[in-house]
């Protein structure tokens, strides 16, 4: 009789910490990670591995820009029951594979990607800022906590190459206004 209780408890708690990690999972930008590959890191015996994943999104904003993440997350108990707080570490590469197109008015430092590395406390994002004067997108990965972010990030440029040069650096000065 008591190791049914134990047992309902266990599983009850199980299905409570499931529905809160995918409702934080799902609050994220609303952009998908497709998943490229991934490499184990560490062996975990009966649990999941610890590993790093590499992912590919596409601009949300621009299309003709897929950019590739690498990053870490981990594995056993905690990574398997979705409450392990995954590193910091995190790279980014982002390339044209298209025409560029603008899909509407861009700001500087607006968020392109966004996915929870914690429970509750860290998210992994990324924003994409205009340089002007280089007729390029830049993309910035980094995590931040609610108390305190970590300075590990990541920075790829993606020149914007457009039929009118005029054309592409009028919209990206139009970040600055």
């Amino acid at each position: 009789m008591l190791a049914n209780s134990k047992l309902a408890a266990v599983s009850i708690a199980v299905a409570i910490v499931g529905a809160v990690s995918l409702s934080f999972a799902l609050s994220g930008s609303g952009v998908s990670a497709e998943e490229i590959g991934k490499v184990d890191t560490r062996f975990r015996f009966l649990t999941p591995d610890d590993t790093v994943r590499i992912e590919a999104f596409d601009d949300p904003d621009v299309s003709g820009v897929t950019c590739y993440l690498s990053r870490a997350q981990t594995g056993g108990m905690k990574g398997a029951l979705g409450v392990a707080e995954d590193t910091s570490d995190a790279s980014i590469e982002c390339r044209q594979v298209g025409p560029i197109e603008f899909n509407g008015k861009l700001k500087n430092g607006e968020k392109v990607f966004s996915e929870r590395r914690s429970l509750i406390f860290k998210e992994l994002q990324v924003v994409r800022y205009c340089d002007a004067e280089r007729n390029t997108q830049v993309y910035l990965v980094y995590s931040d906590r609610v108390i305190e972010g970590s300075p590990k990030n990541s920075v790829s440029a993606v020149p914007i190459y457009s039929a009118s040069s005029q054309a592409a650096t009028e919209h990206c000065e139009q970040y600055m206004r």
